[in-house]
């Protein structure tokens, strides 16, 4: 695919004191919201607030946006219980649901939401501390859907089930398999209730690139943050990848690669792309009033980064909540 690149000189900060902004929601009226440690969800540029009822330790991972304006959190903390919280319009915050089908969202990891008013939930591995789970052999990440049926389990057997997204045909649900280092989707076969079909692979990953967060542009392509290697790749299915951001560190991502090789990949090992300029960039959103602006959440700034985009992405289900 003959993209053009994106020059990291061009990329600009925007946001201050915000405190692991993983995750990013932008909506049409141009506000810019993100996780956020102390706060669980702060609007850029507003000052932060403190919810009353978040429990102490809790990790603010994946926030979603409801029609209410409410937000939806994941909470990746398991010595907090986990699961799915919810904001209301007063700030407070009270848990959604912490376990589906008899298993425990000890490692919550996203959230969403798409146009049927569906929430998806992604959970990394079962495993306690997730670290357990940064290899290889391990996949019992699970993505799981609340719809007006209930809660339950629709996509087992991921291997640490990162971002999951309804694709803008509502055809596919995709997810990033962080250490399985793939992304892979699943053809959706009925709506009510909600079934997905086998699970196929569209790209896998190399070369110290570690699937985070994702997002679909306008014309097909589905933009992939990666940690440790600090790259935006875009995929089109079925036509290939082009990085269309890099700031990689060769002798990180070549460390990063030997350890995941011989399976002991460490928290060390991942934390080490936040010494980049786009500080572990972790996610994709597009805003501006033209959606040409991508917003890359990360786990190391105080800021965002965020740079102009030659594609524009596809309005995400919350866009004019």
């Amino acid at each position: 695919m003959n993209t053009p690149k994106i020059d990291i000189s061009t990329v600009q900060t925007i946001g201050e004191d915000l405190r692991r902004p993983e995750s990013v929601v932008v909506t049409a009226k141009g506000e810019i919201f993100v996780s956020d440690q102390l706060s669980a969800v702060r609007q850029v540029g507003q000052p932060r607030k403190t919810l009353v009822g978040m429990p102490a330790g809790f990790l603010s991972n994946g926030i979603a946006l409801t029609p209410e304006r409410d937000f939806l959190i994941a909470n990746l903390s398991p010595a907090t219980g986990g699961g799915i919280w919810r904001i209301d319009a007063q700030h407070q915050a009270s848990p959604l649901i912490m376990e589906v089908e008899a298993q425990a969202l000890s490692n919550a990891n996203f959230v969403t939401t798409d146009l049927q008013g569906r929430i998806w939930i992604s959970a990394s591995t079962r495993l306690v501390p997730r670290e357990r789970a940064f290899n290889a052999q391990t996949s019992d990440g699970f993505i799981a859907v609340i719809d007006r049926h209930g809660a339950r389990i629709v996509a087992d057997g991921i291997s640490f089930t990162n971002e999951c997204r309804m694709d803008p045909t509502g055809q596919w649900v995709y997810v990033n398999e962080t250490y399985g280092r793939r992304l892979s989707r699943f053809r959706v076969l009925a709506q009510d209730p909600c079934q997905l079909g086998p699970k196929e692979v569209v790209h896998q990953f190399s070369d110290g690139d570690f699937p985070d967060g994702l997002a679909f542009d306008a014309e097909g392509g589905v933009w992939v943050a990666c940690v440790v290697s600090n790259r935006i790749v875009r995929i089109v299915p079925g036509e290939g990848a082009s990085v269309m951001l890099a700031d990689a560190d060769p002798a990180l991502c070549a460390t990063a690669d030997a350890h995941y090789a011989e399976g002991f990949l460490t928290r060390e090992d991942i934390d080490a792309g936040g010494k980049s300029v786009l500080g572990n960039t972790a996610s994709v959103a597009f805003g501006g009033p033209d959606l040409r602006t991508v917003y890359l959440g990360n786990l190391a700034n105080p800021h965002l980064c965020s740079f102009r985009s030659p594609i524009a992405g596809a309005e995400p289900a919350h866009w004019r909540y």
